[in-house]
């Protein structure tokens, strides 16, 4: 994880120094941004595991770069709530299942400037999984579980794709994304957690200086 933050960086700070020297009148931006993830799974190789989208939060901050007056760059760094929700029947009794993985997301955007006012937006993003919490629930049961992965096999660093767009409204930047793994979750295939990857929509409200 130390090496892919330190690559991060120093990439950045070249696309800075780029940014720079190709347009000196165009303005670096950057600022706080937050919104909500409506997320899910799937299975990565077409097994029967069906679930439902769920609701997560998503913040952090972001940084405008540009390379020119049509073209950029946006690396970000959010912390952002993913998972699923499932159910199902047990002996004849009903039950919800809902997982919340708790990444930290390091996006890295192209940006294409058609208009000042519109932005495309698309790019690899590096996503390290935090923690997870686990809720089942049935008429007789309310079982929680929060945890830190130590032992099990489960993927806690995983490359993403995004895609999507920013409406810039003078100060105010409203964005929106789409994003899927490039992994699926469970490591080299030993864990015993269900074998998925995760996909989620994103809509942020940010504000530039």
């Amino acid at each position: 994880m130390k090496k892919t933050l330190l690559l991060i960086i120093v990439s950045t700070l070249l696309f800075v120094n780029a940014g720079i020297a190709q347009d000196k009148g165009s303005s670096l931006h950057f600022g706080p941004k937050v919104g909500l993830n409506l997320s899910n799974v799937y299975d990565s190789e077409g097994e029967n595991f069906d679930a439902d989208a769920k609701v997560g939060f998503a913040a952090g901050i972001f940084v405008a770069i540009p390379l020119g007056r049509l073209l950029g760059i946006q690396p970000e760094l959010l912390y952002s709530q993913k998972g699923f929700k499932a159910s199902g029947s047990i002996l004849g009794n009903d039950y919800t299942f809902t997982r919340t993985l708790n990444y930290l997301d390091i996006p890295l955007l192209v940006v294409v400037k058609p208009s000042e006012m519109f932005s495309i937006v698309a790019g690899p993003q590096y996503s390290y999984l935090m923690s997870t919490k686990d809720v089942f629930e049935n008429s007789f049961l309310n079982i929680e579980q929060e945890e830190e992965f130590d032992n099990d096999n489960l993927r806690k660093n995983t490359l993403c794709f995004l895609g999507g767009f920013d409406v810039n409204l003078s100060s105010i930047v409203i964005g929106a994304r789409v994003g899927w793994d490039l992994f699926q979750n469970n490591g080299d295939g030993s864990s015993t957690t269900p074998r998925y990857k995760n996909v989620w929509y994103q809509a942020t409200v940010g504000f530039r200086f």
